[in-house]
């Protein structure tokens, strides 16, 4: 590493203000502090250093999603096999590999598109290479289905990077969180390719690897079978080890605790956020069971679909999030709350958690300031009353 580090620091000059390639400034920048902590220091100001920046943490979250992202390669293939009644034949690599194969590409569209738009921005606007999008490249693989096509995939990245992130002034600066504008925007402008009985298994065999299905294959996920007022086939074990249909990183809660664990050992997401959006999702099924509004028990609604999925690595998301103690309590009470509440009343949108993060995304800075607005009054009246 020391060798590599050398060669950096050798060709940095020419990446400087002056150098030949000047021009890339902020590629060299963004791959040198990708790979070391910088060490420079601020000139002027003043300024609270932690012994860990902001890529690092990115990375962290990157770890934190790998879990759920090797689950999901194994569940595509599994589901193809199971589809195709060739399960028991197939060894554990064979499965593995068709999903690792199946899920690949759409995880290298990510990358490259959203990274290359990230890139030429930077350059355009001569400034550092953000670090946001190490995140939003591996998550938006995991929140829409395999068999979403590739050249849609990139239209919905460059619309989000762009217009949900880009164009407010990029990583830290966004209202929403960007993989979830871009499965809204799959959602609303493909529907037929996001939701449905068709698109949850792919159907291809790849590099002789699983087995060719019907282009008209159907396979209900849980919450589809919901909306239809129809109990699901899936057992609650299935839903918490992960073997059903769905989007790839959604299934396994096993694989998602493991990675909310990590998030939480490393203070990266709140466990504030975290638990309120379960806590508020259990109270709002819970009155939908006693109501009888809803076919399966308030604890499956919590397991099932992406709910537990949005509650990690979606709610948590520390720049679209509430950031005042109060606050979190509050958000994610009504993400989770408002997400049992679009599941169950609403059938034409048996997810609801892509679209209760978003709205409370767009609520989270007034339910700030109405807790700091609070607590200011508060402090006030205990001033007035001691005078």
């Amino acid at each position: 590493m020391s060798a590599l580090k050398n060669y950096l620091d050798k060709i940095k000059p020419s990446f400087e203000e002056g150098g030949k390639f000047h021009a890339f400034k902020s590629v060299y920048d963004g791959f040198e502090t990708f790979l070391y902590v910088p060490n420079d220091t601020s000139k002027t100001g003043v300024s609270i250093h932690d012994s860990i920046d902001s890529k690092r943490i990115m990375s962290i979250v990157v770890m934190a999603l790998i879990p759920a992202l090797l689950f999901g390669m194994y569940n595509v293939g599994y589901q193809n096999y199971a589809a195709a009644g060739t399960l028991n034949e197939a060894g554990f690599w064979s499965i593995f590999g068709y999903g690792f194969l199946a899920v690949l590409p759409q995880v290298l569209v990510s990358y490259i598109v959203g990274l290359g738009i990230e890139f030429a921005w930077a350059q355009w606007k001569g400034e550092e290479i953000q670090e946001g999008y190490l995140v939003t490249g591996i998550l938006i693989p995991l929140i829409i289905p395999v068999s979403t096509p590739l050249w849609i995939l990139v239209i919905a990245i460059a619309f989000a990077v762009i217009f949900g992130k880009e164009i407010f002034g990029g990583t830290g600066m966004n209202i929403f969180n960007v993989a979830l504008i871009a499965r809204a925007f799959l959602f609303f402008s493909y529907p037929t390719k996001m939701s449905g009985d068709t698109v949850w298994v792919a159907t291809d065999k790849i590099f002789g690897l699983g087995n060719t299905l019907p282009d008209a294959f159907t396979a209900a996920t849980p919450l589809g079978q919901i909306g239809q007022g129809i109990t699901p086939d899936a057992t609650l074990s299935d839903a918490i080890l992960g073997f059903i249909p769905g989007s790839v990183g959604e299934t396994s809660i096993i694989a998602i605790a493991i990675g909310a664990f990590i998030l939480l050992w490393t203070n990266i997401a709140s466990w504030k956020t975290m638990l309120s959006v379960f806590l508020g999702g259990s109270v709002v099924a819970a009155l939908f069971e006693l109501d009888g509004a809803t076919p399966i028990h308030w604890y499956e609604h919590l397991v099932l679909g992406g709910f537990a999925f949005g509650a990690v690595f979606m709610a948590t998301d520390p720049v679209t999030s509430a950031r005042t103690e109060a606050g979190k309590w509050i958000y994610g009470t009504l993400i989770g709350a408002m997400g049992i509440v679009i599941r169950v009343l609403n059938p034409g949108y048996p997810e609801g958690m892509m679209l209760s993060i978003l709205l409370m995304n767009m609520l989270a800075p007034l339910i700030d300031y109405c807790v700091v607005q609070r607590n200011i009054s508060k402090r006030l009246n205990r001033l007035t009353t001691n005078e």
